[in-house]
């Protein structure tokens, strides 16, 4: 086997035992209400609502909230969300949508979605221009990323492969 062979295998097996692995999820939010005039309010909801078995708060949302007539949002504004189960009996979930960025307009929440179906959204806003609420549905499902532990799992055919064929190479390089 050549130095450049082995220089190159070294650099693949050293990238890949260093790498570290990316928090990425598995897809964008989408909006489930778009620009929705309630009351003095125009509002729009989004989500990436995934289901959770341990507990954690899956369910997520982010709400943003406008005046109707153009003017900025009193910071006394506050927006709750309620969650329940659609599709069959369970517990409602509320939650305080918290500001981002310390930004009045654009509110955050997270709440569990204990199970796979249907989830009724309800986001109430209460503040000095008045009250107002909007319903939403939407359908929750588990995040569809494997385990790591898996990733590995489904490596290990092409590196048995891979392994096999580097042999293959070696072999009748010195026979």
């Amino acid at each position: 086997m050549r130095l450049s062979a082995c220089v190159a295998i070294i650099l693949c097996v050293v990238t890949g035992l260093t790498s570290v692995p990316l928090g990425a999820h598995s897809g964008p939010p989408f909006p489930i209400v778009s620009n929705q005039i309630v009351g003095p309010y125009t509002v729009s909801i989004w989500t990436d609502p995934d289901t959770t078995d341990d507990g954690s708060a899956g369910g997520r949302f982010w709400v943003t909230v406008h005046p109707a007539d153009g003017k900025s949002l009193p910071a006394a504004t506050s927006v709750m969300l309620l969650l329940e189960p659609a599709d069959r009996a369970g517990a409602q979930g509320t939650a305080g949508a918290q500001p981002i960025d310390n930004d009045a307009a654009r509110r955050f929440a997270a709440l569990v979605m204990d199970h796979e179906g249907r989830f009724r959204v309800r986001v109430t806003i209460a503040g000095p221009l008045g009250s107002a609420f909007v319903d939403s549905d939407v359908d929750a499902t588990y995040d569809q990323r494997p385990p790591p532990a898996m990733i590995a799992v489904y490596l290990l055919p092409f590196l048995l492969v891979g392994f096999l064929w580097v042999k293959l190479l070696w072999r009748r390089r010195r026979g």
